[in-house]
């Protein structure tokens, strides 16, 4: 990506920029915005992230780069005023340190209470990505209040001329606007975080036994208990294949999973819990085909990476989804939470291998045209040099 920072330097002012990433947890940064951070410092950016943690090892993972880490800590499990305010005093003595020229925040939390405080301080351009609508709008009747609020919170959070939107889907976008939560020309679209296309590198399927891989944190709004309900319907009907799931369990979010959870689901249905992979690659090679069953999405990366491996996909016909997935074409699209037509889908392409194979060289095709990492790091670097002139 050489060629895109050189191209973006030669247009940047003298003065050196700082950019500051307020985002909910360090490991969502490295896995979905790092490769942006790491273009806008070889673009001669000085580069800040704000971020809870889970694990020390995270804060190595982004400071062996040269970004600067400051913790900040979150509560990602729904409201908590009293925790609430606390991260917005953080985020707002972070603010005020590092005095940034350009503020990019992801994910709901820090997008709403980083802007205001950008806002309060007079940060001079904020970025804010919306990668998906996540929990409080997966549809849940009990959840409408949350999605209320949020949308309450986000109309206050995303007003006035410094501040630009980034959506990854056209559905997220429209609503934003026809909501009037923000107005049109706030609106950018970059569709994702990318796939590395050498690191996810095309491969015919492997030779042994079917494999089916579910790539998501084990929540129950990506379909994790509908997936392994299929693939216990397609065991009774006679069908030798692994069904894997391959996500972290995430206590902090109120849809996650808990492990007694998983652990009757692996018994009773007979799916598979490996828990976080570091090796999407090999896991993705190794696959036959990938499913997520989701409520709603962003733009999911794994299914990008997925199309990147070449390997045939079996989703939901919902926001985000079907960005990545031309019924037909590269994959198979069935409607969300619906048993049946998931384990019908996933049968078909068992069933038929040069199906798996026409299917995975249309996904190569629009991973290398559609959804590239070059492209997705030269829009936001191309947004950031728009923000500063």
């Amino acid at each position: 990506m050489a060629g895109v920072e050189t191209a973006y330097v030669s247009r940047m002012s003298s003065a050196r920029a700082t950019l500051l990433f307020n985002v909910n947890v360090a490991w969502f940064f490295t896995s979905h915005r790092l490769p942006v951070a790491r273009a806008a410092l070889n673009a001669g950016f000085d580069v800040h992230v704000a971020a809870d943690i889970e694990s020390e090892e995270e804060v190595s993972a982004i400071t062996d780069h040269g970004i600067t880490f400051h913790r900040v800590r979150i509560s990602r499990g729904g409201l908590s005023p009293p925790r609430d305010l606390r991260y917005l005093r953080d985020v707002s003595e972070v603010i005020r340190r590092v005095r940034p020229d350009i503020l990019h925040n992801v994910t709901v939390k820090p997008v709403v209470y980083g802007s205001v405080a950008a806002r309060i301080l007079r940060v001079p351009s904020i970025v804010n990505a919306i990668s998906g609508l996540g929990y409080s709008f997966s549809g849940e009747r009990s959840r409408r209040l949350v999605a209320h609020l949020v949308s309450v919170a986000y109309r206050f959070a995303l007003r006035g001329r410094s501040t630009t939107v980034i959506f990854q889907n056209g559905d997220d976008m429209e609503a934003f606007i026809s909501e009037g939560i923000i107005e049109r020309g706030q609106a950018v679209m970059i569709r994702g975080s990318g796939a590395d296309l050498k690191e996810f590198s095309y491969s015919t399927e492997t030779a042994g036994k079917l494999k089916v891989v579910l790539p998501a944190r084990m929540l129950r709004e990506k379909g994790v208990v509908e997936f392994a309900e299929a693939a216990e319907s397609l065991r009774r009907a006679g069908w030798d294949a692994d069904f894997i799931l391959a996500g972290r369990s995430d206590d902090a979010n109120p849809g996650s999973l808990s492990l007694e959870e998983l652990d009757r689901l692996q018994k009773e249905t007979g799916v598979r819990w490996v828990g976080h992979v570091s090796d999407m690659p090999e896991l993705f090679r190794t696959a036959h085909v990938v499913c997520l069953p989701s409520y709603r999405e962003g733009l999911p990366k794994a299914l990008i990476e997925a199309c990147a491996t070449g390997r045939p996909i079996v989703t939901t016909d919902v926001p985000g989804c079907r960005e990545v997935v031309i019924d037909g074409l590269n994959g198979l699209l069935v409607k969300p939470r619906a048993v049946a037509s998931l384990a019908r889908a996933l049968e078909r392409l068992l069933a038929d291998r040069d199906l798996r194979a026409t299917m995975g060289k249309a996904g190569r095709l629009r991973a290398e045209t559609e959804f590239g990492l070059e492209s997705v790091v030269r829009q936001t670097l191309e947004l950031y040099g728009r923000m500063l002139r």
